[in-house]
């Protein structure tokens, strides 16, 4: 009781010399131990003297929470709404205060204030200029609580002359340029890259966070905005009337109110005005009011993205005090947006040392781990974050992003459903929660939280970027496409649409349609290794060889920022190999074209798990150039004059190939692959049928004439000529290009087709249907390779459940089963018999039913 007692006393003295981020951390101590209304409003009213807005609403959205009925946390969000550009907002919330108050009565003084801060905020609404109304706001404001406090128009007009000395020495000072020119955006956890500052602001407060103001503020703001929050701690009062402010801190929220607003209880005198600068003068020595000014202008370089000066700022109060948290915080919150993360987190560690109690250190070096892929060590710092700030929707959100980053799905549809149920209005928790809802087989739910998230911002582009992704992972192209269209009318410059679109044109065997969008994309956004990579990968597919090898060098030229990307980088490589192969083939017999007989095994088992080429390079023969190609005449324009013979044969193999389609989630139809997989089928009854005509006419005693006849029309197969000369093939120089049946028996005019002699041609065809799919026969790779690598399907990928294939795992887990009670034993990894009957086992085995779980999940 004792201690509570003396934390208040602290707590006036700090207020009395204006120290509010020293008041605001004893608040913090008092709210640990008790939550009360009172003090979460307290804190409310000092935030707002350090104009950290963001925060304001969210301490007076928790006492609302706790009391609807609190006039003043009406007041104090309306204002800071108001303060963040939000007007609609600002005058919502006053309205839903004075409906309160007419029913309560109870404090007529607020009732009063709540209307005319509704009269003067419609009357801003009906001014011509926007920029006029809110150059005028503040003084609005001030002047309608001097009404409502029985003050004289006098002493508004002092306040407004007060403001004007300040921002005419704020601009001697060189501050006044600074506030007036647009923020800087962040996108957390990974809040530090580049590409996520076009999308969230950060909001920290002084108490351990910066502050960035919303896009919605007006760039034309004057520094008289910017200094808001220290106007009322210049303003001279008496140290009585100070005093009374102090004591009525804990008890009294209406002094509050009329400190937020620069209106002192004592009347500002001619005296008071005539020696106005001298008493700046003397309280700009007072030093906590010049480390929150400070503090304030460092915030103020990190929003408008001035990093350096920001550093600067922090540096010099660190100078005179090392173990400040807050400018530790504000420095360490710079150094992350210039990607200096290890620097960042060195600051939040310095700053958690300082101030174990300090949440916002906790989550900033979170987000800083999360950057760096300190998975483990991110999510302890987010949930440490969370036992100073219970229920927190923000340090929720924040924990949810980064657990789906590192896969954790599970873990992140828990953090990001109690997020949204604590800040129903969070359209990026709803966003990322249906992303987390789609990886874990939700479907229903996940299209829902991303309606959500639009439904709370039509404008929201990612929200409709991640729908596009959701219906095109389904297999459901026209909803996919319906969204692209709403992306591209509320902004035709989004080059992420542009790829989106590429993709699912991609996906849908429009080749060419995908590379007008890939390349629209580049015209707004390069480089970007995703369109280089797939516009390169188009080309490859319809033998336009040059500009595909053009696309996968720019792609391998770049110096790229994650491993996702530079995987893409890695199989840039490997496609550029199999193109200029396929180039050197292209006017060659179809027969010739064998990725599994030419190339390196090396090669292709490195292209199939996607690792560094490296040892490739090293070690295997590169394929020649393409203008050697030209040079040999290899490459020349393919013939595409349609016949009437070959409209026929592409007509029945259209027809064919649609017989292939899955109708199941995440089968895209494919028109390309439909026709490819039409012809591979004609070409295997050619062939099936030519040998069994042999074979008949054999069995029938045909002449040997017609045997003769017959071996003229095969082949016979050589050695590989790809590349031409020794050590100049990727292949063995004994190996022979892979084609049907053995050289004696088509010597002997007896043409065999063995089962791999079948499947081979339909291999071949899905070689050529889609490049960018490594499609090699297992056993002419590496033993360790042939061990099983890429030789199954997963159904679930860690917590990932594979949308094509999932539907399937209930009954594949039963014939498991079925399979383990009839023989009793399983094989382990390294192929070593378990014998099931011992210790139950079996009966552990059999008791397994994850799938069960997974479905009724769904449902």
């Amino acid at each position: 009781m004792a201690a509570a007692v003396s934390e208040r006393v602290e707590l006036a003295k700090l207020c009395t010399s204006r120290d509010w981020s020293k008041a605001i951390r004893v608040l913090d101590s008092l709210l640990d131990r008790s939550c009360t209304i009172q003090d979460i409003c307290n804190r409310a009213f000092c935030y707002s003297q350090l104009e950290l807005h963001k925060h304001v609403v969210k301490d007076c959205d928790r006492a609302l929470q706790l009391d609807p009925a609190l006039l003043q946390a009406y007041i104090l969000k309306g204002r800071a709404l108001s303060a963040l550009g939000r007007k609609g907002d600002a005058v919502l919330a006053w309205e839903k205060g004075y409906e309160h108050a007419v029913n309560q009565s109870a404090d007529l003084k607020q009732l009063l204030e709540l209307e005319v801060l509704l009269t003067n905020a419609k009357q801003d609404k009906t001014e011509a200029s926007e920029n006029h109304a809110d150059s005028t706001s503040t003084v609005s404001v001030l002047d309608s609580v001097s009404r409502v406090n029985g003050e004289s128009n006098e002493i508004s007009q002092n306040q407004k002359s007060l403001r004007d000395a300040l921002k005419n020495s704020s601009r001697s000072n060189g501050t006044s340029d600074a506030s007036c020119k647009p923020n800087r955006s962040l996108d957390l956890p990974s809040c530090f890259s580049s590409e996520a500052k076009r999308k969230e602001k950060l909001d920290c407060k002084i108490n351990g966070s910066l502050h960035v103001l919303d896009d919605s503020e007006s760039e034309s703001k004057s520094c008289e905005t910017s200094l808001t929050g220290s106007e009322s701690s210049i303003i001279c009062t008496k140290p009585s009337d100070m005093a009374e402010t102090s004591s009525k801190l804990s008890n009294k929220v209406v002094a509050q109110s009329e400190m937020s607003n620069g209106v002192t209880h004592n009347e500002v005198t001619d005296d008071t005005r005539k020696n106005k600068k001298a008493c700046v003068t003397k309280l700009s020595k007072n030093r906590s009011i010049s480390v929150d000014f400070r503090l304030s202008r460092g915030i103020a370089q990190v929003n408008e993205g001035k990093y350096a000066q920001a550093v600067s700022i922090f540096d010099q109060i660190l100078r005179e005090n090392p173990n400040y948290p807050e400018a530790l915080i504000g420095r360490g919150t710079a150094y992350a947006f210039q990607r200096e993360l290890d620097a960042a987190i060195t600051d939040f560690s310095k700053a958690i040392e300082a101030n174990p109690s300090a949440g916002e250190a906790w989550k900033r070096r979170g987000q800083a781990r999360a950057a760096l892929g300190e998975s483990d060590k991110a999510i302890a710092d987010l949930t440490k974050a969370l036992e100073f700030e219970r229920n927190s929707a923000d340090v929720l959100h924040e924990r949810g992003i980064v657990n789906f980053k590192f896969k954790d799905f599970e873990a992140a549809v828990v953090d990001l459903s109690s997020c949204v149920k604590l800040d129903k209005d969070n359209k990026s928790a709803y966003t990322y929660l249906g992303l987390a809802l789609f990886s874990v087989g939700e479907y229903q739910r996940a299209e829902e939280a991303h309606l959500k998230a639009i439904q709370l911002d039509r404008n929201f582009l990612e929200a409709w970027a991640h729908l596009t992704q959701f219906y095109h992972e389904l297999a459901k192209p026209m909803k996919a496409s319906e969204c692209l269209v709403q992306v591209m009318q509320i902004d035709k410059m989004y080059a992420k649409a542009y790829h989106l679109r590429g993709l699912l044109l991609h996906g849908m065997g429009e080749h060419r349609k995908a590379i007008k969008e890939l390349s629209a994309g580049l015209s707004i956004e390069f480089p970007n290794v995703e369109c280089l990579y797939l516009r390169g990968s188009c080309y490859h597919a319809i033998g336009e060889y040059g500009d595909a090898v053009k696309d996968y060098d720019a792609a391998l030229d770049l110096e790229l920022d994650s491993m996702e990307k530079f995987v893409l980088q890695c199989l840039a490589f490997y496609q550029k190999e199999i193109a200029l192969y396929t180039a050197s083939k292209a006017n060659s017999e179809f027969s010739w074209f064998d990725i599994d007989g030419d190339i390196d095994p090396l090669f292709k088992e490195y292209w199939c798990k996607r690792l560094h080429p490296k040892n490739v390079c090293e070690k295997v023969y590169r394929q020649p150039r393409l203008r050697d190609s030209l040079k040999k005449g290899k490459l020349r324009r393919q013939d595409f004059t349609v016949t009437k013979q070959k409209t026929v044969l592409l007509l029945a193999a259209d027809s064919i190939g649609k017989k292939i389609q899955y109708d199941c989630p995440g089968f895209l139809p494919n028109r390309r692959q439909h026709r490819m997989a039409g012809l591979a089928a004609i070409e295997i009854a050619q062939k099936v049928s030519k040998a069994w005509r042999a074979l008949r006419a054999e069995l029938k005693g045909a002449t040997v004439k017609s045997t003769k006849r017959a071996g003229r029309r095969e082949r016979i197969s050589l050695p590989s000529q790809n590349r031409g000369g020794d050590c100049c093939s990727t292949s063995s120089s004994v190996e022979t290009s892979s084609s049907y049946g053995t050289t004696e028996e088509r010597l002997s005019g007896r043409p065999k087709l063995s089962w791999q002699d079948v499947y081979s041609l339909a291999v071949k065809w899905r070689q050529i249907s889609e490049p960018c799919d490594p499609i090699v026969w297992i056993n002419k790779l590496s033993e360790e390779f042939n061990a099983g690598f890429g030789s199954h399907t997963p159904m679930i990928l860690g917590q990932a459940k594979v949308v094509r294939y999932f539907p399937n795992y209930e009954r594949t887990l039963n014939i498991v089963k079925a399979v383990m009670k009839e023989r009793s034993y399983v094989h382990s990894k390294s192929d070593c018999l378990i014998d099931l009957t011992k210790d139950g086992k079996l009966e552990d085995a059999l008791g397994i039913n994850f799938a069960l779980g997974c479905y009724m999940s769904r449902e």
